[in-house]
């Protein structure tokens, strides 16, 4: 994965906040900050579920063409309109250093992630990660990137769809096996095995359609209002 070489590694400052800290995705609308938070109160589900009644829905299109390259090369820094973009580190260690804790570097490097501890939100588990277990935490494209082709993406110009794919709003570092569980699913199909971020993730979900524009089918919309209590 790109700017994952080897090497011992250098603690980093821990990052603030208690175990199993992270942000509601009311209050983390650009994808900056770390982790997707529970929503739990009748407020914050009810403005979760505003953000969700925004979203439009269509038919899926067609996958023909649908290919990882259309997206650019994984986790580039050379994108433009993003948080993280041309900061000289790649978008993978960029989303592990943001959502971990206690994280090491490579000697000699300001980016790239050897060790962290990281509160995963798909399982509610935390886990401590190094570079040695490298897929036991990997990067989810919230709104994955053949759905998103087949939702519109595949008119983007190239650029676009570099965005997407390395938007810290639509990435979130999690258990690798919830990562491949998902494939390309949309929210009536595949939600996170933690119920307690299940409302959270369908509103980062909308967060993403609303952003790029993009809509979502009419059965995942039902879906990620059911999850926020609608």
């Amino acid at each position: 994965m790109a700017g994952c070489t080897g090497g011992a590694g250098k603690p980093a400052t821990e990052a603030a906040g208690p175990a199993g800290a992270g942000t509601s995705p009311l209050q983390n609308p650009d994808g900056t900050r770390p982790g997707l938070a529970p929503l739990t109160t009748p407020e914050e589900r009810k403005a979760g579920r505003d953000i969700i009644a925004g979203v439009a829905t269509a038919a899926a299109g067609p996958k023909d063409g649908y290919d990882r390259d259309e997206f650019g090369p994984a986790w580039t820094d050379n994108v433009d309109g993003v948080p993280g973009g041309h900061n000289n580190c790649d978008t993978r260690n960029d989303l592990l250093a943001r959502d971990g804790r206690s994280v090491e570097h490579k000697d000699g490097s300001a980016c790239t992630v050897t060790a962290m501890t990281i509160d995963d939100p798909y399982t509610g588990k935390t886990v401590r990660w190094s570079k040695q277990q490298a897929s036991k935490i990997q990067i989810d494209h919230v709104m994955p990137l053949s759905y998103d082709w087949q939702m519109g993406a595949s008119t983007w110009d190239k650029a676009k769809r570099v965005q997407i794919a390395n938007d810290p709003l639509n990435l979130v570092p999690a258990d690798g096996s919830q990562n491949a569980s998902k494939g390309d699913s949309g929210p009536a199909a595949w939600l996170p095995a933690n119920t307690a971020v299940r409302c959270s993730y369908a509103v980062r979900f909308a967060q993403v359609s609303l952003k790029y524009r993009l809509p979502v089918t009419e059965a995942d919309k039902k879906a990620m209002l059911q999850q926020c209590g609608g």
